[in-house]
């Protein structure tokens, strides 16, 4: 990074904000993604006008900018291309108000999604988005890649959580998007912004909706000697009208390595588990568990097992929450994508999975949000092992087109960033992206927000492929 343009960012919010050693642009230079880039210079702002002042600098020197949370994102959304400016918003992490009347909250892009939900718990409140990573990904973090969870099949995702966002924009401008009026009136720019990965401007303050906690709730594990009769299992409580808070599956291999983690007594023989979660008012609540495990066990299921009390509902969604992490027991690395297909396909799919898998000589795990299709299978290796980058990578790029071919779409809550930019054709024709793209020239006209994100060439990224080519490691 030019020398000028760190010491003038020094000058604008403090030395002690501005880092460029090698140790910290090398652990900024990616995100939780295999994709690895180049950070030129990393800043700290602790206020919105210390957000204004580096985009400011930025636009000076026609210098690109990243915006960057806790680095739990896994498509590369936050990994800064060319030297770009990484703007760190860990430091903003203050809960500025809440509004219990209301059930509303402004809180700083680097406040993590947990703090939130334990900060309004006395109120009888949290922040329905759940991510695995919930304890360490933050709200703008959230915002930017409309995060999901387990229990947005039934709530929703970010986008209905989220009411108003305080943005900076690429020429220096601060705008407000949305507001606490249910009926705003011109476009929603809010809902534009919000799984924007960056792109349109900086969240510097999000008014988040917050959900009143369920007076009751019923947490069930069942398990099936084969993967179809879980998924059918799915689709049968669906079409018996009701919306769990979660459905989520997890299979043998998934099952063993979080068991080996956590020794919560599951069962490891069986091919899959179905973890099913409902709540609401007691006696429906006692209705539904009821129903569901009658389709279960119509369905085959083994056993059908209820957490007996919040100790033992907490350890099974630990082991769900911490799949990602007991992995490593098996492998020291993962890769994983987040297709979405219909449900009536998800058996389907999970053989094309496994295929796909044995072709390229790898170990696949799949632990899903099976309520809405969002698959998660996750290809286990050792990079260190000649060549198998190479199988990971084309069975990643295989599950995904079958994924699309299937009906799906690319992504349900990681979103595109760089990993999944150059499948965006595969779901969008040449006018579709030409129209995204005008959006993003609308806010971002300087082309300095995360640039080379989302969009393919020549939709709006340059020679943008040329700049992916050695960075998935």
């Amino acid at each position: 990074m030019n020398g000028h343009i760190v010491e003038a960012l020094r000058g604008a919010i403090g030395a002690d904000a501005v880092r460029d050693t090698t140790t910290e642009l090398a652990l900024f230079g990616h995100d939780a993604s295999n994709l690895v880039g180049r950070a030129g210079v990393v800043c700290y702002p602790h206020s919105t006008d210390q957000v204004r002042a580096i985009i400011d600098i930025c636009r000076q020197h026609s210098v690109p900018f990243v915006a960057r949370g806790s680095g739990t994102g896994l498509a590369g959304g936050a990994t800064p291309i060319d030297g770009a400016v990484v703007v760190c918003t860990t430091k903003m992490n203050r809960i500025l108000s809440v509004d219990v009347e209301s059930g509303s909250a402004w809180v700083e892009p680097g406040v993590l999604n947990l703090d939130l939900t334990r900060h309004v718990a006395e109120w009888g409140l949290h922040f329905a988005p759940d991510p695995s990573s919930q304890q360490s990904c933050s709200i703008g973090g959230n915002v930017a890649n409309n995060s999901g969870g387990p229990h947005c099949l039934a709530d929703g995702v970010t986008s209905a959580h989220v009411l108003a966002c305080d943005v900076v924009l690429s020429d220096g401008t601060e705008v407000r998007l949305g507001g606490n009026d249910p009926e705003p009136l011109g476009f929603d720019l809010r809902g534009a912004f919000v799984g924007s990965e960056g792109m349109f401007g900086i969240a510097t303050a999000v008014c988040v909706r917050l959900t009143a906690n369920p007076p009751d709730v019923r947490t069930m594990l069942l398990d099936f000697t084969d993967v179809r009769s879980g998924t059918d299992t799915v689709s049968a409580i669906i079409a018996a009208g009701m919306v769990p808070a979660a459905l989520e599956m997890m299979d043998r291999l998934c099952l063993q390595a979080v068991e080996a983690y956590i020794h919560a007594g599951l069962p490891t023989d069986a091919a899959a588990a179905l973890l099913v979660e409902v709540s609401g008012l007691p006696a429906a609540v006692e209705a539904d568990a009821r129903a569901i495990e009658e389709i279960g066990r119509a369905h085959g299921a083994r056993t059908v097992r209820i957490a007996r009390d919040e100790e033992e509902r907490s350890l099974l969604w630990k082991g769900r929450k911490n799949a990602f992490g007991a992995i490593a027991r098996i492998k020291p690395n993962y890769y994983l994508h987040d297709t979405v297909v219909p449900r009536r396909h998800l058996s389907e799919m999970l053989d094309r999975v496994y295929r796909i898998a044995s072709e390229q000589n790898l170990l696949v795990l799949n632990v899903f949000h099976a309520g809405d299709g969002n698959l998660h299978p996750l290809l286990v290796f050792d990079k260190r092992e000649p060549g198998v980058l190479e199988r990971v990578h084309r069975a990643g790029a295989e599950i995904v087109k079958e994924s699309v071919a299937l009906g799906g779409v690319l992504s349900g809550e990681h979103g595109i960033g760089l990993e999944k930019r150059d499948y965006m054709p595969l779901m969008f024709d040449e006018n579709d992206l030409v129209a995204q793209k005008r959006i993003r020239d609308a806010f971002d006209p300087l082309g300095l927000a995360n640039p080379f994100k989302v969009l393919p060439s020549p939709a709006g990224c340059g020679d943008a492929h040329a700049h992916v080519e050695g960075l998935w490691v």
